[in-house]
Formats: C-alpha cells, structure tokens, sequence
C-alpha cells in the first residue's frame, strides 16, 4: 500500500508534470510501476464506486434515460440481471435523477401498506433513508425536492410548495422506493399498485410553470457486465466520470484517499479523461485483483459471525469504513441500514457451502421466526453471480409476499430441492436444477426488532440424503 510520503511525492510529480506537459507520461511510468499491495489498494477504494456506477447506469439504461421512474407490477424474476441479489418481496418504484441542471422533485402518494421506504445513492454507495414507513412517512402525499453541490442555480433555498430537500452526494442519483405490496390481499394490491404508478419526477423549473431545462448530452463510459468487467477494461475512464459527478469531502479520510490513489495516475476532480494521455493499466492484473477480492468477501458470508457485520452496512456517509464499504459492494448493491433491513445469511449446519448437486430444509419452530416488526423472507441465489435460481415457478423467496404457509404450530420448512418431495407445501419449495454449482440463501428481516435480534439467530440449512 502508498505511503503518505509517496502518496505526497507522487501527487507533486503530477503537479510538476502538469506544469511541463508532461502528466500523461509521468502517469503512464507510475501505472507501470504498481505494486500489488498498490493494485488491491486501488481496487478495495474503488470497488464501492464501481459496483454504482454499473448499478445506476445499467438500470438507467434499462428503463430509458435518466429523470425517469419506472413502478413495478409484480415482483422480480430471474430476468433480473442489472444487481446482484435482487430482491422478491417486495415491488419497486426505481427513479433515476440526473441533478446537473437543475433540482428534481420527487412527488408520492400516501400508502396503503405497512412497509415503504425510499433509498437514495449516488456513485459513493452510501445509503441514505429520508423517508420510511419506520420513521412515520408516507402516511400522507408529500413532494421531496433533491439536488447537489454542482447543481446550476440552486443552493438549498427553501421552495413553497415543496415539503423536503435532500443534498445528495453524487449528480446522478437513484432513488429508490421499496413498496411491501400485500400480494396475499387482493383489494389491498390493486390500491398500493396504483399509488405507486402515479409516483413521478419534475424539475424545479417545470414545477415553477416553466420548462425543464436542457441537459446537454453526456458520454457516459460503457458498464461492464460484471464489476469485474469495468476493473478489467476502462477502469480510469469510469473512476474520471465518477470523480467529476460526485462530492468528496476535503476533512472525509476515505474521500481523499481514494483520490490520492488516482492522482498519481492522472485521474483527478474536474478533469477530462483523455484516452491518449491516460495512464495504461494491466487490465487483466486488475481484473484478477477485482475478482480475488470479491471472492473472499463472499466467502465471508457463510461465516456464522457474520450476521453481525450486516448490522453495519447500509450507513450514510461518515458511517462507514473501507472494509464494509467493500462488503456491500461485493455482497449486494444499495442495501438498507440496519433499522430498516437485516440480511442474515443462511449458512449450513455442516459448514460447508451449499451446492446444488444437494437438497437442504431450513426448519425454524415458531420461537425461532425472525424478530421482523413488518415482515421476512428467506431468498435463494447462485453465489457466483447473485442472481435468481431459473424455475418455470418463477419462485425464488419464501415470505408473505412471494408465498408461505406455516405448519399447525406456527413454524416453517423451507425445502431447497430440484423436485418437491412429498408434503412439503408449495408455497415453502424453492426449486433448483441439479448441477454442480454453489448456491446460497439470505434473509430479509424488515423493521427488525433490534433488542430482540442480539440474541435471535439465523437458522441453518441442514443437507438432506446423500
């Protein structure tokens, strides 16, 4: 890893350059020159602004440019492919905001439900929480203006008529409502479906009966299929995107480390990126870093001790470390702090990963049910990728929304198995197809008690026959 000093000598080699001309060939001797404790530390720093960029692009992309809101109709499938482990239980209302020109307000109705919250994260990956059921909202309609540092002409005045402002840490912004939506209700579905479509975006000056302002079109760097991808391929030219649209704070430990460890490199706030003066990475060095990395971290997952880090991920900016900023970037994107969500894994009783080539229950008798104020759902995924488990089911959770049904006594069994074995009912079998390939459940406990959760513990999945 850079030392201070060397941190400091090689940021005053740039400046010297820069003077010269000269920064597109000092960054290209100083790329060539990292070690490996310099390429993970290059990665660990940049993996949570990866991870968002590919998020936030990929869904924008998705659903057709940015200040724009799609609602969903019905839960996630396997189709899913823009985030690792998505979720299924509940619906989503994803709104992507482009702050440049000018603020975005953001109007919802009230809700008929028992769980809403709306998530709002830049490219830095913090989570922010200003509004959820949990915390009194969505009782009744309200409008949330939403800006940040580089948006023209706006300051954080005070606007009538609007009820919130929000600074956010990056230009482009995804904000995004988690909506429980009473599937098993029917009347109660259709009300909160059709509060949910008339969620929608206006700009400041639409707001105040003018037109929107034009935004002037933007190169945004290709996404990579995986995280891995964008390390092994353009990883410069999206940290350079990255740094120009996001805030980093000059006391923020974090912030300016991760903009020392590009400095040296040529890549700094406010600059254009030139592919011909850019510094030239080993792209496969770097990918095969990326790759290392986010395997260990996975591999943490089926730590029984690790339920208790998940407490602490999620947070706001000045909440958080490197190390569980890594984690959530690696383990799942834009997850909810503590108050509002917990992810325990479900590890196995014998310790070792799950594996498809197997089946395995998960039994918990009433005591043990998760200590959840709103409600749970237990979700299963390939571990490589985070993705949904493929079935004509299109059944991949366990939970209230996605289908349960408890036993007499008020507890469950939850079958993962490539058939459904005999009396196991078919609100409680997650399907799998029999092949060699490791597999992994995760819980979603929403408004956990958290008194209650210091001594509740996740259940293990037991391996059933050979």
């Amino acid at each position: 890893m850079l030392t201070i000093f060397r941190l400091r000598r090689q940021n005053a080699w740039i400046v010297a350059a820069m003077l010269l001309g000269l920064a597109g060939s000092v960054a290209q001797s100083v790329a060539a020159a990292l070690s490996d404790p310099e390429v993970d530390n290059l990665v660990r720093r940049s993996y949570q602004y990866v991870a968002m960029y590919n998020v936030n692009n990929k869904f924008a992309l998705k659903q057709g440019g940015w200040n724009s809101c799609v609602a969903d109709t019905r839960l996630k499938d396997h189709t899913m492919r823009e985030i690792a482990r998505p979720n299924n239980d509940t619906l989503y209302i994803s709104c992507l905001l482009d702050l440049r020109a000018d603020p975005v307000i953001i109007e919802m109705p009230a809700f008929d439900s028992k769980y809403v919250s709306l998530m709002v994260t830049a490219y830095d990956h913090y989570v922010n929480i200003p509004m959820s059921t949990g915390q009194g909202d969505f009782r009744r309609a309200e409008k949330m203006l939403v800006f940040s540092a580089r948006t023209a002409g706006y300051k954080g005045e005070p606007v009538k008529g609007v009820d919130r402002r929000f600074e956010a840490s990056g230009d482009f912004v995804s904000a995004v409502f988690r909506v429980m939506p009473h599937a098993n209700e029917p009347e109660r579905f259709k009300r909160i479906a059709g509060a949910m479509q008339s969620v929608k975006l206006i700009t400041l000056a639409q707001f105040r009966g003018g037109k929107p302002k034009p935004l002037d079109d933007i190169r945004f760097p290709p996404v990579g299929k995986t995280d891995a991808d964008v390390f092994g391929n353009n990883l410069l030219e999206v940290m350079q995107f990255v740094f120009n649209h996001t805030s980093f704070g000059p006391n923020n430990a974090l912030d300016q480390a991760v903009v020392a460890a590009y400095a040296p490199l040529g890549v700094v706030p406010g600059r254009t990126f030139d592919a011909a003066q850019a510094a030239t990475l080993d792209g496969a060095r770097l990918r095969a870093a990326a790759e290392r990395i986010a395997a260990a971290e996975l591999a943490k997952t089926n730590n029984p001790d690790f339920g208790k880090q998940m407490q602490l991920l999620f947070q706001p900016k000045g909440q958080m470390t490197l190390e569980l900023l890594l984690s959530q970037s690696v383990i799942g994107p834009i997850g909810m702090p503590a108050r509002e969500a917990l992810y325990p894994p479900v590890v196995t009783a014998d310790g070792k990963p799950m594996n498809a080539m197997h089946d395995y229950v998960i039994r918990m008798a009433k005591k043990d049910l998760p200590p959840a104020k709103a409600f749970w759902s237990v979700t299963l995924y390939d571990v490589q990728n985070g993705f949904f488990i493929p079935n004509e089911r299109k059944k991949y959770s366990v939970g209230e929304n996605a289908g349960m049904k408890l036993d007499k006594d008020g507890g469950i069994e939850i079958v993962i198995a490539a058939q459904k074995p005999a009396g196991v009912p078919e609100e409680n079998w997650l399907p799998i197809e029999r092949k060699d390939e490791v597999i992994g459940a995760l819980m979603r406990i929403y408004v956990p008690d958290l008194e209650k959760m210091k001594t509740w513990q996740a259940p293990k999945a037991e391996r059933n026959g050979k």
